[in-house]
């Protein structure tokens, strides 16, 4: 089973792009959407226990815990040592599934694929990029963004022009819709001899 790494920097179209491959019938499993359910779930205990105050009503408040540890490293790191085992449970469950019912390659999304050292967990990485200017507009029409806040968040991820550079493939999302889903349909194509078991 070939899996393949998908990701890139806020606002570049990852999200948009992993939904080209589910539509395409290739399994996706969602570093974010994973986090999300153990906020309100298994790391709720571990995480209010580290950071009293940062959960409401039995779910981690987001922006509570955004508050905490956006400009705080150790405090990210901290954080990272509750949550990457946990989601790397359910990536592990995730491929398990996928192999019993029979599919040749799966998709991890996983923003910080590169800045955690997750391409050691993959046979290919694919990252999604778009100039500056369309991404910097992405990102600031979204609800709550502010300047600070988005150069809070580039601080932590790895520049677009690294990411390129390591990546096997680019897809180019500043093209538009169409563009962008005929680039993961020509990559798909490109893979589908791949195997790994």
């Amino acid at each position: 089973m070939f899996v393949l790494g998908l990701t890139g920097s806020i606002g570049m179209g990852k999200s948009t792009t992993s939904a080209f491959f589910r539509a395409a019938g290739i399994p996706v499993h969602d570093a974010d959407a994973a986090v999300h359910k153990l906020y309100a779930g298994a790391a709720v205990a571990p995480i209010e226990a580290a950071f009293p105050g940062v959960t409401v009503d039995g779910r981690v408040d987001r922006a509570r815990l955004g508050a905490v540890v956006l400009k705080d490293a150790e405090a990210l790191k901290r954080l990272e040592a509750i949550i990457h085992p946990l989601v790397g449970g359910a990536e592990k469950a995730f491929r398990d599934a996928a192999r019993a019912r029979g599919h040749t390659m799966v998709v991890l999304d996983i923003p910080l694929l590169l800045e955690t050292g997750g391409e050691r967990r993959v046979d290919a990485v694919a990252v999604v990029s778009a100039p500056p200017g369309i991404q910097r507009d992405r990102v600031m029409a979204r609800p709550g963004m502010t300047a600070d806040k988005l150069e809070a968040i580039l601080a932590r991820q790895m520049p677009d022009a690294e990411k390129r550079r390591r990546a096997h493939f680019v897809i180019e999302s500043g093209f538009g819709l169409d563009a962008a889903r005929r680039q993961v349909s020509d990559l798909i194509r490109a893979l589908s001899g791949s195997r790994r078991s």
